[in-house]
């Protein structure tokens, strides 16, 4: 009996070993994955595993379930053609596509596009969300489950911009940011027919941040941020549990860490919150620590924010202290310069991060030590405008035009 025991406890671990990266930013849409283990330390042509080509445009970044890899695209003169792709994690090989006719607006900003959100799994079902409105779900095998034209329920919901807040699974609910400067809402869509369990009137505002996840006493709670601050909701009901008021930004999200929230407003802000509705404890504030377009990254004691300067810095957890700081720039001045950030930085296991920026040159930071150092970098002569991904030692990341693994 014993020994029947510890087998099963094996196969239940080597099942539950393999972290899959299922939304934008990772495990709680936080960019930090304790478990995704063995990503290379180099980006280079000796760990590039292969480079496969994408239609049209897609600035959201690859998903993985399983040996799969998933990401969505918009094609077309108007981009009225949404794409979901899916491909072999090991070799990169086309498993299938799907393509359906957007039903909402598809006006954007030429810097972005329809396909800027990243999809989202529950391990089971792959849900594609689109600047249009479109909320299409999918299994494993690319066979349509359900799918919501949400202009035609909200027909005023749209930004002229286009938008770009990524879908989230949080429990048995899609959490899905349509915030915009005219009929601006979330909802909490039943994630197995699409129906809404919720919506929440939201701030009349462009908005183009995305829904992370805290875990408050156990509790998943929802964070949805705005121009107005961070609404902390249960994910089946709606029902409020929080609300920091004091405005926060509408381009880099906040990154959650167990019952902490680091915000960016007022520079950076760190609250923690509970679950009896009482308000949010403001732990401090560091005008100095302001992110730029990317989203703030927690490792353990340690919060990184990446300014508009294209400066690393790094900042103690509990007092916003700033401990060390890098420029991100290449070893050869003649080479293409780093430039600027839109995607955010993500990390695993190793005390690394890894991030691109929009000139296509990726960088992996060794964060580990006292002080922070670029232990490689990559020019992948592309525009990158997405964050990269981890998982299965692999760093996936994707431009318009192709997606990169880099790894075993």
């Amino acid at each position: 009996m014993k020994i029947t025991h510890l087998i099963l406890c094996a196969l239940l671990f080597s099942i539950t070993a393999k972290a899959d990266w299922l939304n934008f930013r990772g495990p709680s849409a936080s960019g930090y994955d304790p478990d995704a283990a063995g990503v290379p330390s180099e980006l280079s042509d000796a760990t590039l595993a292969w480079k496969i080509s994408l239609p049209g445009r897609g600035l959201g970044s690859a998903i993985t379930v399983g040996d799969k890899v998933l990401v969505t695209a918009a094609s077309g003169p108007d981009q009225k053609q949404l794409h979901v792709l899916c491909f072999n994690a090991a070799d990169g090989s086309p498993v299938w596509e799907r393509r359906f006719w957007a039903t909402g607006r598809t006006m954007s900003h030429k810097k972005t596009c329809v396909a800027a959100p990243t999809p989202a799994s529950d391990g089971e079902r792959v849900y594609a969300f689109y600047s249009s409105n479109d909320v299409i779900c999918l299994d494993l095998d690319g066979n349509l489950l359900w799918l919501r034209g949400l202009t035609l329920d909200y027909p005023n919901a749209s930004n002229s911009l286009g938008m770009s807040s990524s879908p989230l699974v949080a429990g048995e609910t899609l959490v899905v940011q349509v915030e915009n400067d005219s009929e601006s809402f979330a909802a909490g869509l039943d994630k197995i027919n699409g129906i809404n369990k919720w919506k929440l009137d939201r701030p009349k505002a462009a908005n183009w941040t995305s829904p992370t996840i805290l875990n408050v006493e156990g509790e998943e709670v929802v964070a949805l941020q705005s121009s107005k601050g961070v609404l902390g909701v249960v994910p089946d009901t709606g029902s409020e549990l929080f609300n920091f008021g004091s405005g926060a930004s509408t381009i880099p999200s906040s990154a959650p860490a167990g019952d902490s929230l680091y915000i960016p407003s007022g520079g950076l802000t760190a609250i923690t919150v509970k679950t009896d509705g009482s308000e949010p404890i403001k732990l401090w504030n560091e005008s100095a620590q302001r992110p730029g377009t990317s989203s703030p990254l927690v490792i353990d004691d340690k919060v990184f924010v990446i300014n508009n300067a294209g400066v690393l810095n790094c900042a103690n957890r509990e007092t916003g202290e700033r401990l060390w700081r890098i420029r991100l720039e290449r070893s050869d001045k003649s080479a293409t310069p780093v430039g600027s950030f839109s995607g955010s930085p993500v990390a695993g296991a190793d005390g690394l991060i890894y991030l691109f920026s929009e000139a296509g040159v990726g960088l992996v930071v060794d964060v580990s030590g006292e002080e922070g150092k670029i232990l490689s970098e990559i020019e992948l002569g592309e525009t990158i405008l997405s964050t990269a991904s981890l998982d299965n030692g692999a760093v996936y990341i994707r431009s318009d035009g192709h997606l990169w693994r880099f790894g075993k």
